[in-house]
């Protein structure tokens, strides 16, 4: 067909690909004249508003001539935008919502003010106009409209009630007869097909009960909906869910009530590895339709397909998106974009992907320009598929067709990452595990396995599932253990202690069954339960800490988890990021202060586990967790009592100061936090308002919440102990330490630092605390009210055995070797201003060596053995044991080195 000259060379592309275009151009002349004028830039909302503004509609027909000539015009300004390669995917996507937006919300507008005008105002409980909400779904909500849609809505009302009465006949109706009738005027402006054609499509076939529901329903109705009747689908559908009214057809408190009967159905508060299996039976029967009808050439359904993309995007929000708000996002590109960010994609992944879904939305809109039809389906003629090819920038239909199947290949093996069953085919161990074996072949069967103890394995096997907890488990639970339960076995076996990971992964399980969200991570990812055996069978301590806190099984498909140079700014802002979005909820944020904080350190105990970290390096870590905790503790519980402050805008004059394990940096697994506070604000309220603030941290620190506990916290450190102030003004402080303080309170200061607070008062802190720990003392003195002190210590704790060694208490053990440096720091740093730098016991040692305090003969051989008794204790923790009790004839050498520099400084 030969096109008339006076179409602009740059429409030509477009008129050979579209059939649509050239009918429609021959059909409105008058399109051509808005095209020239208009087509050169992106169609933006301003456009389109003044287009229907001029028209100004006055009854339904004219209405829905105006809606379909502003359609006709975008439709054939994106065809020759696009086809021209003007357009980008972006722009093409985004006009068409705007499109789909602006003409819903036109229409809305003149036909409630239609109705009105007849019955008056639906009115709410109080007496205010209401409005009809339409929800956009699926791609209008997720503002990726693809050129031929149709428009997914659902139509929600704010409350039941009636109208105001008509202006002239005062007849009243139900708010419901008022919104269902506007609903269906507003469906047939939209989507009935006219001498113009048609806006959109519509489906209503998302809303409550599909097709045999109620047109309209209100917020409360949709709330019990989804609470009695939602369907896993219907999450996945509300994922993209987005209020479309614009202006004066939305008061904010109605998207507001909606978003709050929506979010909680659609993002569970915990992590909700169940979806996948939803997700999966939900591709399943679409593959199954794909199949039925012979569409594997169908690039949105078929096999890598544009809903595959969009599955695993939005596989990631149902799991995720309740505990990270920032998932809580429509886009698609956007979402991977953000599972990146989030570690939970790789980069090349989300680049396959993006390019995959680019180039596939790109051929969707080639295949429906032509006839403006929804299609899908690839042309099997060779003048449509070379039509095709050529208009997606390629010679011809096989090569096309190349980069086709490879983009198509790279999405089904992703999502087949994501999404492949792992359980097909029976395990092995099933019949073990289902106890359908004779006891004497089940025997054989665990010890060959490995089991050193396999009657008592057996045992405990039997006894767990004749047990009520396993017994009265929901079906769906009661499979998914069945099915994971062989593999731990088999995970078990796989360990250096099977018996005992095989004891403490029942216990676990025990503790899971009832959360079908974490059995179905443990059956999704079979990696994750090898992880889980690998960690509880290696750790007592790691066995308790897990089962305590299960939610912590996601960090076990972490990338992150053996990463051993942790991002401690990273750490940070993504907690406050994590905090902000709960909007000051007390309760979620302090538990999301607790998951973060638990989660940390599980990956620093798998790091542990693995040795990859030293008893220092973590000691480093676990402290410079702790820090942050309290900082971050410190800033939420401030705000939340600041503006009983004179000056609220200011940040608090207050400091935490840490003592103990914290202050010394040796914190350990569990370590509970010693601190004391201090302020310098001369406001005459501040004593009182602080005292509020400390015992509100502590609150925040110590209190056992359904996500656990902090740190247990120890504050008789403080001036006059536990019958002294909570908070004290740090020159207060400063005079106690002075003049009052007992010679051991001056040796716990050797180990106290600043950890939180005012930065200045922290240094003020450190100038006093330096300041004290160089007064020069009488040696004699010292030496006896330390010694004094050391005797009460062993008396009340020490072992008092001639073969067993107590490593913390007795004579050559830690406390002597934290002594000997006390001493030495309050003996000598009135001389010596290096011994006051809070280094740790070992550097300090080789510091009094190198002053010649000590000989380096007898100091060396203590920090090594300082050292390992870290170890000692570090290795007793992870294995649950309380106390760190050792033969003493095998530590010989070592308690006799740290008795002969006891000797040696002490006498």
């Amino acid at each position: 067909m030969t096109e008339p000259l006076s179409y602009p060379a740059t429409w030509q592309p477009a008129l050979a690909h579209s059939h649509f275009l050239r009918q429609q151009l021959a059909a409105y002349p008058a399109i051509v004249d808005w095209l020239k004028e208009h087509a050169g830039s992106a169609i933006d909302g301003q456009r389109m508003r003044d287009f229907l503004a001029v028209l100004a509609p006055s009854d339904e027909d004219a209405l829905k001539r105006a809606l379909r000539q502003l359609r006709q015009r975008v439709m054939a300004a994106l065809i020759v935008r696009d086809i021209g390669g003007q357009a980008p995917l972006e722009e093409v996507v985004e006009t068409m919502t705007l499109l789909a937006d602006i003409t819903t919300n036109f229409a809305l507008d003149f036909l409630h003010r239609q109705l009105a005008a007849q019955f008056g105002e639906p009115l709410d409980w109080q007496g205010r106009p209401q409005r009809l909400l339409v929800v956009g779904m699926g791609k209008l909500g997720g503002r990726e409209l693809n050129v031929s849609s149709d428009v997914d809505y659902i139509f929600i009302y704010p409350q039941e009630g009636e109208t105001a009465g008509g202006p002239q006949s005062g007849r009243k109706i139900e708010a419901y007869e008022f919104f269902t009738r506007l609903g269906k005027r507003l469906i047939a402006a939209i989507g009935e097909i006219t001498g113009d054609g048609q806006v959109f499509r519509v489906d209503m076939r998302l809303r409550p009960n599909g097709d045999s529901g109620p047109l309209v329903c209100s917020i409360v109705s949709l709330e019990n909906y989804l609470i009695a009747q939602g369907r896993e689908w219907e999450r996945y559908a509300w994922i993209k869910a987005r209020v479309m009214n614009e202006g004066d057809n939305l008061q904010p408190e109605w998207k507001t009530a909606l978003e709050k009967v929506a979010r909680p159905f659609v993002f569970r508060k915990y992590l909700d590895f169940g979806a996948i299996n939803a997700m999966r039976d939900l591709h399943t029967q679409i593959r199954r339709e794909v199949a039925r009808k012979d569409m594997a050439d169908h690039i949105k359904l078929g096999p890598g397909g544009i809903r595959e993309i969009e599955f695993m995007a939005q596989v990631f929000q149902l799991i995720r998106g309740g505990g990270d708000p920032a998932l809580q996002i429509r886009p698609t590109l956007k979402v991977l974009a953000l599972l990146v960010n989030l570690r939970l994609l790789p980069e090349e992944t989300r680049r396959e992907l993006t390019d995959a879904y680019a180039f596939l939305r790109t051929l969707e809109h080639r295949l429906q320009y032509v006839n403006d039809a929804q299609t899908h389906m690839l042309p099997t003629g060779a003048n449509e598929r070379l039509q095709i090819a050529v208009s997606m920038g390629f010679a011809d239909w096989p090569a096309m067709l190349d980069v086709l199947n490879g983009h198509r290949q790279r999405v089904a093996f992703h999502f087949g990452q994501i999404f492949s069953d792992p359980e097909e085919g029976t395990h092995a161990l099933a019949g073990l595990w289902m106890e359908q074996l004779e006891r004497d072949d089940a025997l054989e069967v665990l010890g060959n396995l490995g089991f050193q103890h396999a009657k008592s394995a057996l045992d405990r096997l039997h006894s767990f599932r004749e047990g009520a907890k396993y017994q009265q488990l929901p079906t769906q639970n009661r499979e998914r253990l069945d099915t994971i339960a062989p593999r731990l076995i088999e995970a078990a076996a796989a360990t250096q202690h099977p018996d005992a990971t095989w004891q403490r992964g029942l216990d676990f399980f025990e503790t899971i069954s009832r959360r079908g969200a974490y059995l179905a991570l443990l059956q999704q990812y079979p990696q994750a339960l090898r992880k889980v055996a690998e960690i509880i069978g290696s750790s007592v301590w790691a066995a308790n800490f897990l089962t305590r806190h299960p939610i912590l099984l996601d960090e076990v498909l972490d990338p992150r988890l053996y990463e051993i140079a942790t991002d401690w700014q990273d750490f940070r802002t993504n907690l406050l990021r994590r905090l902000r979005d709960e909007d000051g909820e007390t309760e979620r944020e302090m538990d999301v202060m607790r998951e973060a904080y638990h989660a940390q350190v599980f990956r620093l105990l798998a790091q542990d586990i693995a040795g990859m970290q030293t008893v220092e390096r973590l000691a480093d870590h676990l402290t410079q967790l702790a820090d942050i905790v309290v900082q971050t503790t410190l800033d939420l519980c401030w705000s939340k009592i600041k503006e009983r402050h004179p000056h609220p805008e200011q940040p608090p004059k207050f400091a935490v100061i840490a003592y103990g394990k914290l202050g010394g940096k040796e914190l350990a697994y569990g370590s509970d936090l010693d601190l004391v506070f201090v302020h310098n604000d001369p406001e005459s309220s501040a004593g009182e308002l602080y005292s509020r603030l400390s015992q509100r941290l502590s609150t925040w620190l110590g209190t056992q919440t359904s996500a656990g506990m902090l740190f247990e916290t120890d504050y008789r450190l403080r001036p006059n102990g536990d019958a002294g102030m909570l908070v004290n003004p740090v020159e207060a402080f400063r005079e106690y330490q002075l003049e009052k303080a007992w010679v051991w309170e001056h040796q716990a200061l050797t180990r106290a630092r600043f950890c939180a607070g005012d930065a200045e008062l922290g240094k003020r802190f450190e100038e006093i605390r330096v300041e004290i720990l160089r007064q020069p003392r009488d040696l004699a003195k010292l030496r006896e009210e330390v010694l004094a002190m050391r005797q009460r210590m062993l008396d009340a704790h020490a072992s008092h055995s001639e073969d067993v060694f107590d490593i913390k208490q007795d004579p050559g053990g830690l406390i002597d070797v934290e002594f000997i440096v006390q001493y030495l720091i309050l003996g000598y740093a009135h001389a010596h201003a290096e011994l006051c730098g809070n280094l740790g016991n070992i550097a300090l040692l080789g510091i009094a060596a190198d002053l010649g305090l000590i000989s380096h003969e007898l100091a060396d051989p203590v920090r090594d053995t300082y050292r390992e008794y870290r170890r000692l204790q570090h290795a007793f923790r992870l294995d649950g044991i309380s106390g760190a009790r050792v033969d003493r004839a095998e530590h010989a050498r070592r308690i006799e080195a740290v008795k002969a520099l006891w000797a040696a400084v002490l006498g």
